[in-house]
């Protein structure tokens, strides 16, 4: 589906539920969002450093689209849990802007590692995401967590592409069971 499309469900559907009574957050959705406010936290000012560390043109373009992304979803969840009552967890301070090329070799990280790293933890924030949607039982709550899931897996699928091009992406290697055309068995 398109952007638009599911931007489309997700209005129609929360102009339904605006007049539903809000109950309490559960201590799960509590956990849940004190937990992916901590994660998106820590990983934009991890993401901070990597633009802090790379040239690569297309990877930086994609670091600083995840600090951002990250940045939103954090500034929404924390004025959420600010609005319901729920101290948030501690974070660390953003990274400022430094160059690459004064980065010491023993402490850079390469492209790949950078682009894996990111990707690893896009894939954690989806779960995150999926987990904390399932256990909701507000609309509200769980409308947040279709949104974040959907900005992650499109964030995903693009940084994939660039990896793919430029030979980043770890994957294990092809299964081919037995008896099957692949194998020349």
């Amino acid at each position: 589906m398109c952007p638009d499309v599911l931007e489309a469900i997700k209005n129609v559907v929360a102009s339904l539920v605006d007049d539903e009574p809000k109950s309490p957050l559960h201590v799960g959705e509590v956990m849940s969002c004190w937990f992916f406010l901590a994660l998106s936290a820590e990983t934009q000012v991890q993401t901070e450093a990597g633009i802090n560390s790379t040239t690569d043109p297309e990877l930086r373009k994609a670091l600083h689209e995840a600090v951002e992304m990250f940045k939103a979803q954090k500034e929404q969840l924390a004025a959420f849990l600010r609005l319901e009552g729920v101290p948030l967890p501690p974070t660390s301070e953003s990274k400022p802007i430094s160059d690459p090329n004064s980065v010491p070799l023993g402490v850079k990280l390469t492209d790949n590692e950078l682009a894996n790293s990111l990707r690893k933890k896009i894939t954690m924030a989806i779960t995150n995401c999926s987990t904390g949607s399932a256990q909701t039982i507000r609309t509200d709550v769980g409308i947040m967590w279709g949104k974040f899931l959907h900005e992650h897996i499109i964030f995903l699928t693009t940084l994939k592409s660039l990896m793919r091009k430029r030979g980043w992406l770890k994957a294990p290697p092809p299964y081919h069971p037995p008896g099957s055309p692949n194998t020349g068995r």
